[in-house]
């Protein structure tokens, strides 16, 4: 029997155990994991329980007084202990010149993180430019704004903060979602900008698409009356609007992050 003791979940060092055990052919060798141990008392019970049978107690545990706690109470019954941390903490100090956190999960945290970000990166691909308006009661932020005033690069910054976001956007024939008024207005970032630079950007744009910059998309006349009808809308969704001129999407993303966290702490 091959006990697995650890502060987190345990994987490691199962992994480790069961590789190990396939190495003796036709030796029968059963794995017990106990997790997110975090109490002498508890370890304790454990190699007292592991006493019963003819055991090897293998452990990732962090904390100096969990480890030396196993050990002693493994001493008692003469159980061998494997730590499967210690070795390449050790060398690990030696390499770096600087001491372990020893906190407990770093590595689970580490993987949630992970695919928090990844999760909220497809979150953005699935409802970026209005694909899907059931994204806008699903996302934690909600970008509106003209074409080209870079709402798709700011959600894809902002999922890798761990941020889940949906951009719509706003053109004079076709209406928004209705969902985007009943959104809490922290919730909903509205994104301006001068004219004359989006009639830039839009020219340069078609330009890139081997398309004439003469066409009515990049026209001022257009250009003027998409963003007096997104203020409109905005002032209605009464949310906040930031002028992103000359701005970067960095730049952008730090007050829309402001304006998000601050409504969540205050509610509003």
């Amino acid at each position: 029997m091959v006990y697995i003791i650890s502060d987190s979940i345990g994987e490691t060092a199962e992994l480790v155990a069961k590789a190990a055990s396939s190495q003796f052919n036709g030796a029968s060798v059963d794995v017990r994991r106990v997790p997110y141990v975090n109490d002498i008392d508890e370890i304790i019970e454990i190699v007292e329980e592991a006493s019963v049978f003819n055991s090897v107690i293998a452990y990732t545990l962090v904390l100096p007084e969990l480890k030396e706690a196993l050990e002693r109470e493994a001493a008692k019954y003469n159980i061998i202990t494997v730590d499967i941390m210690t070795p390449m903490l050790d060398a690990l100090t030696q390499v770096t010149g600087t001491a372990p956190k020893l906190e407990p999960g770093l590595v689970r945290k580490m993987d949630e993180e992970y695919f928090r970000k990844v999760e909220a990166i497809e979150f953005a691909v699935k409802y970026d430019d209005g694909k899907d308006p059931r994204g806008i009661n699903r996302a934690d932020l909600v970008i509106v704004g003209v074409s080209r005033t870079s709402k798709t690069p700011l959600c894809m910054y902002l999922a890798h903060k761990r941020i889940k976001v949906a951009n719509v956007p706003l053109v004079p024939e076709v209406a928004p979602p209705e969902e985007v008024f009943k959104l809490p207005p922290h919730k909903l970032i509205g994104l301006t900008i001068r004219p004359q630079q989006l009639n830039e950007i839009r020219r340069e744009r078609l330009k890139t698409l081997g398309l004439t910059s003469h066409a009515d998309y990049a026209s001022m006349e257009r250009i003027l009356r998409e963003l007096d009808y997104a203020e409109e809308i905005m002032k209605k969704a009464g949310c906040s609007v930031i002028d992103v001129t000359s701005k970067a999407v960095e730049e952008t993303a730090s007050r829309v992050l402001e304006i998000y966290y601050r409504g969540e702490r205050y509610g509003k």
